[in-house]
């Protein structure tokens, strides 16, 4: 048996499945303080421990992370677990058996191409696509995790010498395709609509992505163009990506599967703008395939590279 922890802004879950991604076990949590929230994983761990016959454990966390020493690094979305060395931790619980720490684009990466939408692939590259925009690489059948786990970090990359803020870089490629990115756009657009004298069909101070999706599909001109902006710059985002690491397929999650049809035509336009047409043309752009399941089958796809 395999042995997840899914360490969440909002929740926590430990979770005991199998190499093939069958679920057996699971206990979830709301994230709270952090001390509360590890005696509550430690709990969790000491129980399946006693259960179950344990051959690895996986930890899949937002960054910064040491992966190599196994040490959360202060996360933004994990207010006070700064340095917690959670890999020894864990060890201890476990009698020593193997335990690996990832972040969580990376995890995810890893869960779609043994579990979902990457399969048989040797190239792949896994988008976030949720609160911010993380990547996990597989180049050539492996994680590519770089020298401190921080391989990835596209949504660093600055788009436009303006616009939304994201990864603390406006224009950045976080800024305009996150969760946090299409709140700013679509207050921006909100504003413009304001100044013009038409009122938009969604709340301008409290920008749900969802609830401006509707109205994108229900015909509302200032939140399909939120999504026409959106969807072009993951484009270029993503021609980026096909150009420098030719991958097979790009897997992108959340939003993106969620809101695919107002995306994609803007995207592809941009795609075949941008991207290298010999590149581009052995390359796929699909929606994650794992859904919800996703954190809890990313803690089990780390857990079996201890297994090697």
């Amino acid at each position: 048996m395999l042995m997840g922890i899914d360490i969440g802004g909002t929740k926590c879950a430990v979770t005991v499945g199998t190499a093939e991604g069958k679920i057996v076990d699971k206990k979830k949590f709301p994230t709270t303080h952090v001390e509360e929230t590890l005696k509550r994983i430690q709990a969790a761990v000491g129980e399946f421990r006693d259960r179950y016959e344990i051959e690895a454990c996986g930890i899949s966390c937002g960054g910064p992370l040491n992966e190599r020493e196994g040490i959360i690094l202060s996360p933004p979305n994990l207010p006070g677990w700064d340095e917690i060395p959670i890999v020894g931790m864990m060890s201890y619980e476990l009698d020593y058996i193997p335990v690996t720490l990832r972040n969580d684009a990376n995890a995810c990466a890893m869960a779609e191409w043994r579990f979902g939408a990457g399969q048989g692939t040797e190239n792949m590259v896994f988008l976030t696509f949720g609160t911010g925009l993380g990547a996990g690489i597989i180049a050539n059948g492996r994680l590519l995790s770089g020298t401190n786990g921080n391989a990835g970090e596209v949504g660093h990359l600055r788009l436009r010498k303006d616009g939304p803020v994201g990864y603390g870089k406006r224009g950045s490629f976080e800024g305009f395709c996150s969760g946090g990115g299409l709140a700013q756009l679509g207050r921006m657009a909100a504003d413009e609509a304001k100044a013009s004298g038409t009122p938009v069909a969604w709340d301008s101070e409290k920008i749900d992505v969802a609830e401006m999706a509707a109205s994108a599909r229900a015909g509302d001109y200032y939140a399909g163009a939120v999504f026409d902006i959106c969807g072009e710059k993951l484009g270029e985002g993503l021609a980026v990506l096909v150009d420098l690491l030719n991958p097979e397929k790009i897997v992108i999650g959340s939003i993106f599967a969620r809101c695919e049809d107002l995306l994609r035509p803007a995207m592809e336009k941009s795609l075949q703008r941008e991207a290298l047409p010999q590149a581009l043309e052995v390359c796929e752009v699909v929606p994650a395939a794992l859904g919800e399941a996703i954190g809890d089958m990313a803690a089990l796809a780390v857990a079996m590279e201890g297994l090697k």
